[in-house]
């Protein structure tokens, strides 16, 4: 068996999969219609334990809030990985929608969500790149701090 290039690469940058990432609600984890799979949101919690919450004000480290969105995208990459069974089957990633709990005028947003953002940009350059949207909300699960979902081709 060959070892996923994409896995070896998420090692090299200090990183690994979760065992699991269970879903707090009635939906799939994704859906697979043609060759886009569509992946329910994830939120910023390890094996179903919350890591980072909200909401956001002026006072966040940032640093910290981008390693809420990298654990999102983590959680998201166990996803593609459980419903088509490998990353390498990822030719691309489309579309990245991300959520952070914040107060009324926190504007950093978009900064936090590009915690996930280059996570898939380093692992797989300008197929990694994407459209995405990051916006700002009153609350989100397990009053979480960052929650990410995205659309992605699969070969």
């Amino acid at each position: 068996m060959t070892a996923c290039p994409v896995e070896a690469r998420l090692r090299e940058l200090g990183h690994s999969l979760p065992d699991s990432a269970p879903s707090r609600a009635m939906f799939l984890p994704g859906k697979l219609s043609g060759n886009l799979l569509f992946l329910s949101g994830q939120i910023c919690e390890w094996e179903g334990v919350p890591r980072y919450f909200g909401p956001a004000d002026d006072s966040l480290d940032l640093a910290e809030a981008q390693a809420a969105a990298r654990i999102c995208a983590l959680n998201l990459l166990f996803s593609i990985r459980a419903v088509v069974g490998s990353l390498a089957r990822v030719r691309e990633i489309v579309r990245v929608g991300g959520f952070v709990s914040a107060r009324p005028g926190f504007e950093a947003g978009p900064m936090v969500v590009n915690g996930a953002s280059q996570l898939f940009i380093d692992l797989w350059g300008t197929a990694g790149q994407h459209a995405r949207t990051a916006v700002c909300v009153a609350s989100l699960p397990a009053n979480a701090l960052v929650e990410i979902d995205a659309v992605v081709e699969i070969a």
